[in-house]
C-alpha cells in the first residue's frame, strides 16, 4: 500500500514537473519570438540558459539573418528613392526645353529660320535626353550584373586607340591638341568594351573642362603588378574639397551644372574598374588642370 502511494506521488510528481518545464519553455519560446517581432536583441542571458542555449542560439541566428534582410531592404529602398529623385531631376530640364521649343514650333507666325533654330535646339535636347537613359541603362546593367560582364587577358593599346577614335572629332571641334606618348602594348586584365567606356568618359570630360586651344596627353606607365593609363588636361581643375565627391553617383559641381552632363560617368567608371580589380586615382589643381590615373592589372605571360 506504502509502495503504492509513493508511486503515485512519484507520478504526480513527474506529471507536474514535465508541465512545469513545457511551460517554462513555451514562455522562453513565447519571450524570443516577441523579441524577434519587435526588433529587439535578445539578451546575453538567454543565451546561455543551460538546456535552451542551443535552441536560444538558433532563434538569435535566424534573428540575425532576419534584421540583415530588413535592413538590407530599406538601405535598397533609400537607394531607389534617391536614384528616382537624381533621375527626375537629371530629366526635368530636357523635358522642360522640348516642350517649350515644341509650343514655339507650333506658332503660325515662326520664321523658316527661327523654325530651323528651334528645331536644332530640341533635337539637342533630344540626344541629352537619349544620353542620359542610356547611361542609367548601363549603371543598372553593371550594378545588377545583367549584361554578363566578362573579363580576361587583352592588349590595351588597342582599348585605348578606339576611346581616342569615338572623341577625335570632339576635339577637333575645340582645336585641342591630343598627345599619345608612345608605349608598348600590354596585356591588361579588362573587358575591352567597358574600359573603352572608362577612358571615353575621361576624355570627354578632359574635352568639356578644358578651354578652346588646350591640350590633353595620354601615357602609359608599366609596374610589377599592375599598368597606369594617366589621362591629364590643361582645364580648369578640381578644386581640393571635390575630389571625394566627384565618384559619387549623379554629383555635379556647382560650376558645371549649367554645362552637358549627368554626373554619372565617374560613378560608372569606378563600377568597371571595380569588375576587373583595378582602381582610378586623380590628381588636380583648380585652374591648372586635371590628371586621372587608371590601374589594371598586368596579366601574366
Amino acid at each position: 500500500m506504502w509502495l503504492s502511494m509513493i508511486l503515485a506521488v512519484l507520478l504526480c510528481l513527474s506529471i507536474g514537473y514535465n508541465i512545469y518545464q513545457k511551460r517554462k519553455t513555451y514562455r522562453l519560446i513565447d519571450r524570443l519570438l516577441d523579441s524577434v517581432l519587435n526588433r529587439e536583441m535578445i539578451a546575453a542571458s538567454d543565451v546561455e540558459e543551460g538546456e535552451y542555449s542551443a535552441l536560444v542560439s538558433k532563434i538569435k541566428q535566424i534573428q540575425d539573418v532576419l534584421d540583415n534582410h530588413v535592413n538590407r531592404a530599406e538601405y535598397e529602398k533609400e537607394q531607389v528613392k534617391s536614384l528616382v529623385s537624381n533621375m527626375s531631376h537629371q530629366l526635368k530640364t530636357p523635358l522642360a526645353n522640348i516642350s517649350l521649343y515644341a509650343e514655339i514650333l507650333s506658332k503660325e507666325e515662326i520664321t523658316p529660320e527661327r523654325k530651323a533654330m528651334f528645331s536644332e535646339k530640341m533635337q539637342r535636347q533630344v540626344d541629352k535626353l537619349n544620353w542620359i537613359v542610356e547611361s542609367l541603362s548601363k549603371m543598372v546593367k553593371l550594378e545588377q550584373n545583367i549584361d554578363g560582364f566578362e573579363v580576361k587577358g587583352t592588349g590595351i593599346k588597342q582599348t585605348i586607340l578606339d576611346a581616342v577614335d569615338t572623341i577625335y572629332e570632339k576635339l577637333e571641334k575645340k582645336n585641342i591638341n591630343l598627345t599619345l606618348e608612345p608605349f608598348a602594348d600590354s596585356v591588361l586584365y579588362h573587358n575591352r568594351k567597358w574600359t573603352e567606356e572608362v577612358f571615353v568618359n575621361l576624355l570627354e570630360n578632359a574635352v568639356k573642362y578644358t578651354d578652346l586651344g588646350g591640350a590633353i596627353s595620354i601615357r602609359v606607365i608599366n609596374y610589377d603588378l599592375y599598368t597606369e593609363i594617366q589621362i591629364a588636361d590643361n582645364g580648369r581643375g578640381i578644386r581640393q574639397e571635390e575630389l571625394t565627391e566627384i565618384f559619387k553617383r549623379f554629383y555635379r559641381s556647382r560650376e558645371v551644372e549649367n554645362m552637358e552632363g549627368s554626373g554619372i560617368g565617374l560613378y560608372l567608371s569606378n563600377l568597371v574598374l571595380e569588375k576587373e580589380k583595378g582602381y582610378m586615382t586623380v590628381n588636380s589643381e583648380y585652374g591648372k588642370g586635371s590628371c586621372f590615373s587608371v590601374f589594371l592589372q598586368n596579366c601574366k605571360n
